[in-house]
């Protein structure tokens, strides 16, 4: 019998762990999704997200300002409003609450920020839903794709750096692509919403920006089944083909065998949302002392880490940069 020696089981102490540790979180992976809302000068706490509030574009500013004292570089934002009509019109405005905050940041912190902002119409129609309705109260994806490119066209002019489009339209990408290169904004990017999935874990979300889909209707016409894998690669695939710079899946945690799929082939970065839901479930059973909030929260960022993101999007970005 052929002998061999045993390797020399070495004590698994804290130091030796974090020297074999295989994934690791740093602070420039963490992107924080930030509301802010016309009408307001202080922040407005959202209930069913404690800890998360609607932001003045002053209180944005200081928000902004103490996350770069985190190291953490990069926001989201979604903009929030009273003004709502059929299309969604408002939102195209360069005073917007969306637009103004943009320039301010960039006025502000320069390049030492990043700022991505929502593209979508649902936080600004009258019925809720994503898009241009048709004559039937279905979404008109052609018409949508219009109100698409000129909103990116405000937002580009109001310096942000990426896009990112969430209505889930059929070829919103390339319409986007074309409508930023129309006015030469070759260096706003596009950060494609590509495998978002119907979810249920989106209800604290409507509230922090006041949506409420009309007749009780939802978006399972365009937004992707949870029951299905392969369409999520398709959709990806699309976005990769029309120019998306980045691409998503949309939620997280419950889709990390999407997001390992992905990442096999994706050539481009990934990015993981971990939605209002998975922070508020989070947050819920941790209040009750059923979890270890820090350990819950670092553990379950690694996971979508080790699963293939690049970075996420998380409510807990500066909670979680200060424990790394």
């Amino acid at each position: 019998m052929e002998h061999f020696r045993r390797p020399r089981r070495l004590r698994a102490t804290a130091q030796v762990r974090d020297l074999v540790a295989e994934t690791r979180l740093h602070r420039q992976q963490f992107i924080l999704p930030m509301f802010v809302r016309e009408g307001i000068s202080h922040p407005v706490p959202i209930a069913s997200m404690p800890g998360v509030v609607q932001h003045s574009t002053a209180s944005a500013i200081e928000e902004v300002r103490a996350l770069l004292d985190c190291g953490v570089s990069s926001v989201l934002l979604f903009g929030v409003t009273d003004h709502k009509d059929e299309d969604g019109s408002y939102a195209c405005r360069s005073d917007f609450i969306l637009q103004r905050t943009i320039s301010e940041l960039k006025d502000t912190f320069g390049d030492s920020v990043f700022v991505f902002s929502d593209l979508c119409l649902d936080e600004y129609t009258s019925h809720g839903h994503c898009g241009v309705l048709d004559a039937m109260g279905r979404v008109d994806n052609d018409r949508t794709l219009l109100r698409y490119q000129e909103l990116a066209q405000s937002l580009a002019s109001a310096g942000v750096d990426m896009v990112a489009p969430s209505g889930m339209m059929d070829h919103q990408v390339a319409a986007i692509r074309e409508a930023l290169d129309d006015m030469h904004a070759t260096e706003c990017g596009i950060l494609a919403y590509s495998a978002k999935y119907a979810s249920a874990l989106y209800g604290p979300f409507r509230e922090a920006v006041d949506v409420q889909i009309a007749d009780g209707g939802d978006r399972r016409a365009y937004q992707q089944d949870y029951r299905n894998q392969r369409e999520a690669l398709h959709e990806v695939e699309l976005d990769l083909a029309e120019g998306a710079d980045m691409v998503m899946v949309k939620p997280a945690s419950y889709y990390l065998d999407v997001l390992a799929k992905i990442r096999a082939f994706c050539p481009v970065p990934l990015t993981a949302y971990q939605v209002s839901g998975e922070y508020s479930m989070i947050i819920s059973a941790s209040q009750a002392g059923f979890i270890d909030r820090k350990q819950t929260i670092i553990e379950s960022l690694t996971a979508i880490v080790r699963a293939g993101a690049d970075n996420v999007l998380t409510y807990f970005a500066k909670e979680a940069a200060g424990w790394i």
